[in-house]
């Protein structure tokens, strides 16, 4: 699996996000990419403005929610949306880089508030092709 992406997937009235890539730290990006687009036209955000993120857990599952809201943490009190991410793990601890720019209601028409990702859903796992998926509800 060499490509990384990201898609959302239906639960109830919450959003899946999955995200894809040739290594852990590439789908936990895309998990986040497939976030911000649960609230915004991910094309619409300008990667301008960077923003240091880091969050630590003690297993991969748990990482990913961690890291998926403390995402939502940065968009909620900056007033920013994020569309690339920069991101290493290493011993149970996620540090990462994500730019953005502050939210222009106009252009980027947010459809939606995530409000934190959940355990429901939640799956880090290596596939059998060597690629990782990260996945999880997220509550909006």
């Amino acid at each position: 699996m060499g490509e990384a992406g990201w898609q959302h997937f239906e639960h109830g009235s919450d959003v899946g996000v999955r995200g894809f890539g040739p290594t852990r730290a590439a789908a936990f990006a895309e998990a986040a990419r497939a976030l911000t687009a649960a609230v915004a036209e991910l094309d619409s955000v300008r990667p301008e403005t960077p923003v240091e993120i880091s969050c630590a857990a003690p297993d991969d599952e748990r990482l990913l929610v961690a890291w998926l809201n403390a995402v939502v943490y940065e968009m909620a009190t900056r007033a920013m949306l994020f569309a690339r991410f920069e991101v290493a793990i290493a011993d149970g601890r996620l540090t990462a880089t994500a730019w953005g720019e502050p939210v222009d209601i106009a252009r980027h028409q947010p459809a939606a508030e995530v409000k934190g990702a959940t355990y429901t859903a939640l799956s880090v796992r290596r596939e059998a092709n060597g690629g990782w998926i990260a996945e999880c509800v997220v509550d909006v």
